[in-house]
Order: C-alpha cells, then sequence, then structure tokens
C-alpha cells in the first residue's frame, strides 16, 4: 500500500470516532437541550432495571424518535466532512452511520431486534469496560446516573468530559481515614456528593458533618462485613512505612501493608452479590509509586510491591472494577518531608477516577509514568499466561 492508502485508510479510521463523537455529542444534547429531551427521555423509559423492555409499542416509537435520528445526523455530518475535504476514505464512517440508521429503523418495526447490544436484557456478565461501552458501561447511564456514560461505543468524550464514572449519591468507605490522605479524599469525594465512611484505627476521630465513623483494627476485618455490604466503592487507603528489619518490624509491615490488604479486598469483593454490583461496586487501592521506584524504605517497598502484584493478578478475574492508586510523595505522618498536598493529590486521584482510569498514577517522577504502564502490562501479560483462570 502506497503513502495516499495509508492517509486514506487513517481517514476511515477517523471518520468512524468522528461518527461516535456526533452520536455521543447528540446524545448529551437529548439530555440539556430541550428541543431532544422528550424523544431522549422515551428512551429511557423503555427499560427496566434488568434491561428488559417495559413496553413494546413505546420502544418501537423511541427508536423512530430517538435512535433513528441520532444516526442521521452521524451520518450527515460525517457525510458533509467527506464532501468538504474531498478525502473518500471519510465516506467509510458515512456507511457506517447509515448502518446504525438501518437497524434502528428496522427496531421500530420488530426486525433485528438482537442488534440493540448496549440493551440486551438479563444479567450483567462482565465489568465496565475501558475504552468501548459494554452492557454494564451502558447499564450505568439508565440506573446509576443519566448526567454521566454518554458515549455509544468508544468512552472517549466521557474521559474527556469526566463523566466516565458518577460519584453523586455513592456510599464510599475509606480505610486509614484518619491520615493525611484519607482526610483530604474525605473532603474531596463529599464535594462530589459521595456518602462517606471513615474506617479508623483512632478512637475518638472526628470528619465533620455527614462522615460515618467505623473504628476497627487489622486482623478484624471480617467485623467490617456489614459495613461493605452498604458501600459502592471501598479505598483501601491504610499503611505503615516501617524503618528497621527485624522480625516482628517485618511480620507488623507484612500484616498491614500486605495481607490486611488483600483479606480487605477479598471481603468486599464477597458484597459483590447482585448483577448491578458489577457496575457499581469498586475497590481502589493506595499502593504507592514504590511499586517501581525506591522508597528509602526496604519493607515499605516489599510489602507495597507485594499487595501491588497480587491486585494485578486478582483483579484479571475480579466482579468488579479494581482501581491502583500509585501515589508519589505527599506530607502526611508517614512522610513528613512530602513534595505535594495531600489535598491536591486527593483531587487528582478523583478527577482522574471520574475518567476511569484503572491505574491512578499522581507523582512529580516523570519515571513512573514510563516504568509503571510498562510494569503493570508485563506482569498481567505474564499472570494470563501461567496462571489458570478463577
Amino acid at each position: 500500500m502506497n503513502a495516499e492508502g495509508f492517509i486514506q485508510l487513517g481517514l476511515a479510521a477517523g471518520s468512524i470516532v468522528l461518527a461516535e463523537l456526533v452520536r455521543d455529542a447528540y446524545h448529551v444534547a437529548g439530555h440539556y437541550w430541550e428541543p431532544l429531551q422528550r424523544s431522549h427521555n422515551l428512551h429511557h423509559k423503555v427499560y427496566r432495571r434488568d434491561l428488559t423492555i417495559s413496553s413494546l409499542d413505546l420502544y418501537y416509537k423511541a427508536q423512530l424518535a430517538n435512535d433513528a435520528p441520532e444516526a442521521a445526523v452521524m451520518a450527515s455530518v460525517v457525510a458533509l466532512a467527506a464532501t468538504l475535504t474531498g478525502q473518500w476514505g471519510m465516506w467509510l464512517g458515512c456507511i457506517y452511520s447509515l448502518g446504525f440508521l438501518t437497524t434502528a429503523l428496522a427496531r421500530s418495526r420488530g426486525w433485528l431486534m438482537e442488534t440493540d447490544l448496549t440493551h440486551k436484557a438479563g444479567d450483567l456478565d462482565s465489568n465496565p469496560s475501558v475504552w468501548t461501552v459494554n452492557r454494564t458501561y451502558h447499564w450505568r447511564h439508565h440506573f446509576d446516573s443519566g448526567n454521566a456514560y454518554y458515549c455509544g461505543y468508544f468512552t472517549i468524550a466521557d474521559k474527556l468530559m469526566g463523566t466516565a464514572l458518577s460519584l453523586k449519591g455513592k456510599t464510599i468507605a475509606i480505610t486509614g481515614a484518619s491520615g493525611s490522605m484519607g482526610r483530604a479524599l474525605i473532603t474531596t469525594l463529599q464535594r462530589r456528593g459521595a456518602k462517606m465512611i471513615a474506617l479508623t484505627s483512632r478512637e475518638g476521630a472526628e470528619f465533620g458533618p455527614n462522615v460515618r465513623v467505623v473504628t476497627w483494627r487489622t486482623g478484624d476485618e471480617a467485623t467490617l462485613r456489614s459495613t461493605l455490604e452498604k458501600a459502592d466503592i471501598l479505598i483501601i487507603n491504610h499503611g505503615i512505612n516501617q524503618g528497621d528489619r527485624t522480625p516482628e518490624a517485618i511480620s507488623r509491615a507484612l500484616e498491614i501493608n500486605t495481607l490486611s490488604v488483600w483479606r480487605l479486598m477479598e471481603l468486599f469483593f464477597e458484597t459483590v452479590t447482585k448483577s448491578e454490583h458489577r457496575a457499581l461496586k469498586e475497590v481502589w487501592v493506595n499502593t504507592s509509586e514504590a511499586e517501581v521506584n525506591p522508597a528509602f524504605s526496604p519493607m515499605y517497598e516489599l510489602s507495597k510491591r507485594a499487595i501491588g502484584d497480587l491486585i494485578t493478578l486478582r483483579r484479571l478475574d475480579a466482579p468488579c472494577v479494581v482501581r491502583k492508586l500509585v501515589l508519589g510523595p505527599f506530607k502526611s505522618d508517614l512522610n513528613p518531608i512530602g513534595i505535594m498536598s495531600a489535598d491536591w493529590v486527593a483531587r487528582a486521584i478523583v478527577a482522574l477516577a471520574e475518567r476511569d482510569l484503572r491505574n491512578i498514577i499522581v507523582t512529580i517522577n516523570p519515571l513512573t509514568y514510563l516504568l509503571f504502564p510498562i510494569k503493570e502490562l508485563a506482569k498481567s501479560l505474564y499472570f494470563r499466561a501461567f496462571a489458570k483462570k478463577a
């Protein structure tokens, strides 16, 4: 293939992305622009919580009022772009969009019903996908938050807008709540409309209004079961920075930084008992950039790397989304000479989570942004190849 062929191939792929971005823009307009709201609301009324159709007559009307016009706008915009640029490769996006128009019109007559893939009825059998929209991802738009999860196929627009995860109304439990990062995350998440549960080992700790406080100790994770059953998101944020290398210090570092984290994560997984839990429940684990960089604290590094690798292994088959928080040095009781402020790091974590990053890196060290993704990919491929699926 010559250079011109590669250019047209790239334009063809780009035209499909353009078509999807037009679809997403039309969808957003359906929520905020009055002329489109009625037809889009019709679409939302069609489905029950298990995505079964409440009324076939209503479904047929919604296909004509919402899905068909949406596809027609997609085709029209891409056709206009192809005409104005004079690039024949751009017409692929138009053909792609016309395919959606054809199936929408067919569904309005009761034909080709199986083509409505993101609204297929039944239990959610996978976690929300990252770069493309699957049933679980789209289910959240209908039944978690109508003001998020707008994308039709590629999740690019949601990531750019910060609507790939809605935190409003979510119940979020966080360990290490009494520390600098715990308190900063509680404040930031409350501003996003979350309901907070502070899990702390400090008796009498206070966190301000509207924060439920639950006291616990490492080794007693099972006592948190009823609390975790009510939580949508668990943030595992506790840890210690053990300086010496005595057997007792080694045991304590492994117990708190590794084993306790593992037990809590598995306990939370046991609360994923309903189909919709796959869409709503998440675990965020603060593993630290010590996974890939020296922290000048050998036991901290060893214990954090151990839990980091265990999470990489476990989330291959996890029943819900698992995010890693890979943080650089922020000022705290564990690290009083930290460079970043806990409040700034907390805001960055939440902003990146709302863009659905599964590995959230916040650090001043540019090497971490290079080394961690390579390490994570290599470990994940290794575990997939040599560990049997759960």
